[in-house]
């Protein structure tokens, strides 16, 4: 019946993010743009050009980073782990600092020249994946958790560093852009970019779910499912490869969305009160998915304006991670 109840959910939050927008558009003309009418003109780009991808990113990037917090948290047995705590999104975040502040909006790769969003793009999706790539190398030689979380932190604070020296030494123009990619937006896959985006973000989402066995195991505690048979390092490895895969193409894609992995997986929780992962990976989905997209609605604002994803997501996540706390107190 939850499960009913959340698809229903996550089905409205959609359309309402369909036929719902800064600019009025009437819900007739929506349905008939959505079953192919090509004669409305620019409602029918905005609709199809605009809304469609922004709706579809917004679920599929809920979805991807709820449970990248919930493995992570599982993992680490922390549950103020989320994907950011690895220093994966930091190293989307140096990445996009390298093209912007200090490259100046555009890369150049011998004859080849990349500039505008699609640098921006590259530069995330590459620094999100050598972080990744240093994590994977570091975890067969780090055995213990915490001290791979602790690694995590470091880099992620290294990354933030060399970030605040790009920006003392940029331009008003660089820090600016900066800025506004920080601010994270669910908006910023086209269509033709959307299947590539799609592509990615369901492949990490997969490998997530060939993992349910093994988290459910880890629960009972490392040395536990060792003695069960579970191969805690190469759980461990495709544990980093699908919560690099999905932090490096939403943070690229959407830049560094707060909260979501870290206070929806708790949600879950507390909807379905389990922590078998057969049940608490799915409802993890679709809450991050329901999440996400009430957010992307949340952003949208009268008069054709339209506030960052990050102003928002604060004020579902923040309380929730207090309440956490604070029973974690009692």
């Amino acid at each position: 019946m939850r499960f009913a109840l959340l698809s229903i959910m996550v089905v409205v939050l959609f359309l309402l993010n369909l036929f719902i927008g800064s600019v009025d558009i009437p819900a007739r003309d929506v349905m008939e743009i959505l079953l192919g009418d090509d004669t409305h003109g620019a409602a029918g780009f905005i609709v199809m050009g605009s809304r469609l991808p922004m709706a579809v990113t917004a679920l599929l990037a809920g979805a991807g980073l709820a449970v990248s917090g919930l493995m992570l948290q599982t993992s680490f047995r922390n549950p103020l782990a989320g994907p950011s705590i690895l220093g994966i999104t930091s190293g989307a975040s140096l990445g996009v600092a390298l093209v912007l502040l200090f490259f100046g909006g555009s890369v150049a790769i011998g004859t080849l020249s990349i500039g505008g969003y699609a640098a921006v793009i590259l530069g995330a999706f590459v620094g999100s994946m050598l972080m990744m790539g240093v994590l994977l190398g570091l975890s067969s030689l780090l055995r213990n958790d915490l001290m791979l979380l602790i690694t995590g932190i470091m880099m992620g604070y290294l990354a933030s560093s060399l970030i605040m020296l790009l920006n003392y030494a940029s331009t008003a123009e660089g820090v600016q852009n900066y800025v506004m990619w920080g601010m994270s937006s669910f908006n910023g896959v086209s269509m033709r970019q959307l299947p590539l985006f799609a592509g990615i973000t369901l492949a990490g989402i997969f490998i997530s779910l060939l993992l349910i066995k093994p988290l459910n195991v880890m629960l009972l505690g490392a040395g536990y499912a060792a003695n069960l048979g579970v191969n805690i390092n190469r759980v461990r490895n495709m544990l980093l490869l699908a919560t690099g895969l999905l932090s490096a193409v939403i943070t690229a894609y959407c830049g560094p969305v707060s909260f979501i992995g870290l206070a929806v997986p708790h949600i879950a929780r507390l909807i379905f009160r389990t922590d078998n992962h057969r049940v608490l990976m799915p409802a993890t989905l679709m809450c991050g998915a329901a999440v996400a997209l009430g957010c992307s609605l949340m952003c949208i604002l009268p008069k054709g304006f339209v506030i960052p994803v990050n102003a928002v997501t604060p004020v579902i996540g923040a309380p929730v991670v207090l309440w956490v706390l604070l029973r974690r107190r009692k």
